[in-house]
């Protein structure tokens, strides 16, 4: 219980050495690896997303949580394969066609493992065609799909009618998000939701999958 304890507050206050350690040192005592995602990693960042919404915590600090808690999941992941571990769900994430930023998937990609989720992250300058395959091959649940430009936001439209002909789009959800877009604008591409912030993006994915 210390050792899930300890994990749970080198997550929170972004301690990667600490979380590393504690980690590992749970592993050689036989802690249950799903146990520590679900007492220690889940729960920590939850508290990191509540305090960011009450602008106790900046995006820095959310940087430096996910850093801790990928750091964590490095080591446990292998060991939830073997044992047969299951994650709420399966996102394809990635930054649209055209477009080279991904500081902020990359936060929603941290933010969502550290939520339960299995993440297949495509990088950025994402083709359709990429978006499609990949959520074939991993049988994924839910894409999120990231644009930082206005010039690049057609390919998110693009990205839907492309699951659409490949006859996938009734299976998978589309969560958008980037500074340039709205609500608005997820509706008019017929996306399933907006989210603005990466603690947003969690709790969108969790409401979209059911998770």
């Amino acid at each position: 219980m210390a050792r899930i304890e300890e994990l749970y507050e080198a997550v929170l206050t972004g301690d990667k050495s600490t979380a590393e350690e504690v980690t590992r040192h749970a592993i050689g005592t036989s802690v249950d690896p799903q146990a520590l995602i679900d007492q220690s990693m889940i729960p920590a960042m939850d508290e990191v997303g509540r305090r960011f919404e009450e602008e106790e915590y900046f995006v820095p600090e959310l940087l430096l949580s996910a850093r801790a808690m990928k750091a964590a999941l490095k080591i446990v992941n292998p060991l939830l394969s073997e044992s047969g571990g299951k994650h709420k769900g399966c996102i394809v994430l990635g930054t649209v066609k055209g477009d080279l930023h991904d500081i902020g998937k990359n936060l929603v990609s941290s933010m969502l493992e550290g939520a339960g989720f299995r993440v297949v992250d495509l990088g950025t300058d994402v083709s359709p065609e990429q978006f499609v395959a990949a959520v074939e091959e991993n049988d994924a649940n839910l894409i999120g799909i990231s644009a930082l430009l206005t010039a690049t936001m057609p390919s998110m439209k693009s990205t839907i009618e492309a699951l659409e002909a490949a006859g996938i789009r009734n299976r998978v959800k589309v969560m958008v998000g980037g500074a340039p877009l709205s609500t608005d604008y997820a509706k008019e591409i017929n996306a399933d939701a907006y989210a603005d912030n990466a603690n947003a993006a969690v709790r969108t994915a969790q409401d979209l999958t059911g998770a």
